[in-house]
């Protein structure tokens, strides 16, 4: 009976993870109301976990999906005594798409692009296209941008009653808006690897169907855009953090930083395949002007090139973060830029920037964390430990927590 409920299980995450957006795009043609749409498409996936089981699991479980989720949207509008007023609408443009439709293959992409309409803020489309095209639960999304979570159900809200209220359509943009749409698109993508590098919460270190998203996402971006630097080093950021996975979690599945990993571990071909494509994407950028995500595939590359991590060139690190800095500001970026320093410059210098960084991020547990790094470098253990307890308080990541727990207990010690 477990085995059973487990298989069960995996296909509806199988199925969430693959169909998601497909069905999403198909229920909102049908009722252009993003949260009517939402609430059709989760029906259908508690269906499935309540009919799977005795059923089994339908070959086509997209089309299944959909089907249902179709059916609880024009239920939910006959309950509403609308549907005559709003029949003229679950008519599905065809021949008079826009010609971009069939440039964008990969049909979570093509919605991606869609949701990541120029009339919303960056971080709006941002935010929305991770939660309803992405299925990342809102309280997920709001860790990823470092806000209260009823700060960033309020964001979603009004993003969806903007949608509706200035009648943004539901489709596919032509080939010539998608340059407007790729900065949103790649943030989208970027921070999926986030999430599914290490999950904000739960008891798993990652979470490898996100990984399998951004993953997927960022090679047809790099198809549809082979020359674009900025595809090129999110692309390569995917294969480099791939290329270092396999040494993140010892044998006991505790958490191992890229300070104590076996290199031997890693997978020499992906990075080799990410450092190239690194290597592409500086290339292919105006000197002095990099992007952001060149940038953070350089810095990635120096770490993966480095035999080991002393041998790290640290002073390009840093100068690439000065960079990164510049030209995408962010507390947290400059709070990495600080770690980076540390190793040129020596730990004491840093315990003051990062004391200066901590009142613009507080609740991030990542600066109480580098402060006990600093901090136990200095050989300063008992504010080590106090420091190592406080970030494990903070994080809602149990590998990372147990982590932090256990540096502060032998320091202690």
């Amino acid at each position: 009976m477990t085995d059973a409920v487990g298989t069960i299980a995996g296909a509806v995450a199988d199925a969430h993870r693959r169909g998601w957006a497909r069905v999403l795009a198909t229920v909102v043609r049908v009722t252009r109301d993003l949260d009517a749409a939402e609430d059709a498409v989760q029906e259908a996936f508690a269906a499935a976990v309540e009919l799977w089981p005795r059923q089994g699991v339908p070959d086509d479980t997209t089309g299944w999906l959909t089907t249902v989720a179709r059916n609880r949207a024009l239920d939910a509008m006959r309950r509403q005594r609308t549907l005559a007023r709003k029949l003229p609408l679950l008519i599905v443009p065809g021949d008079d798409a826009p010609a971009g439709r069939e440039t964008i293959e990969d049909e979570r992409l093509r919605l991606v692009f869609t949701c990541c309409h120029p009339a919303l803020s960056l971080p709006a489309r941002v935010a929305l296209t991770l939660r309803l095209v992405c299925g990342v639960p809102t309280p997920d999304v709001a860790r990823l941008f470092l806000v209260p979570q009823p700060t960033m159900a309020a964001r979603l809200t009004r993003a969806k009653k903007k949608i509706q209220a200035a009648g943004i359509p539901y489709r596919v943009p032509a080939d010539h808006e998608l340059p407007d749409r790729l900065p949103a698109a790649l943030a989208v993508v970027s921070l999926l690897l986030t999430e599914g590098h290490t999950a904000s919460r739960g008891a798993a270190l990652g979470r490898p169907e996100l990984v399998g998203t951004a993953t997927e996402l960022a090679e047809v971006l790099a198809e549809l855009m082979p020359d674009e630097a900025e595809v090129l080093g999110l692309l390569a950021t995917v294969r480099l953090a791939a290329a270092r996975r396999p040494g993140r979690l010892d044998g006991d599945g505790g958490l191992v930083l890229l300070s104590s990993q076996d290199r031997s571990r890693w997978d020499r071909g992906l990075v080799e395949a990410g450092c190239e494509l690194a290597a592409r994407a500086m290339r292919r950028t105006v000197p002095g002007r990099a992007g952001p995500y060149a940038l953070h595939a350089a810095i990635a590359a120096v770490h993966s090139e480095a035999q080991s991590y002393e041998e790290t060139d640290w002073a390009q690190v840093v100068a690439l973060y000065d960079l990164l800095v510049a030209a995408a500001p962010s507390p947290v970026t400059e709070l990495a830029r600080v770690a980076a320093r540390s190793h040129v410059t020596g730990p004491a210098a840093a315990l003051d920037e990062v004391a200066a960084l901590a009142t613009r991020l507080g609740g991030y547990y990542g600066v109480p964390a580098v402060r006990a790094d600093l901090l136990r470098r200095l050989g300063r253990n008992v504010e080590a430990a106090a420091s190592y307890e406080e970030a494990a308080a903070l994080t809602g990541n149990d590998v990372e927590r147990s982590y932090l727990l256990a540096q502060a207990a032998e320091l202690a010690r």
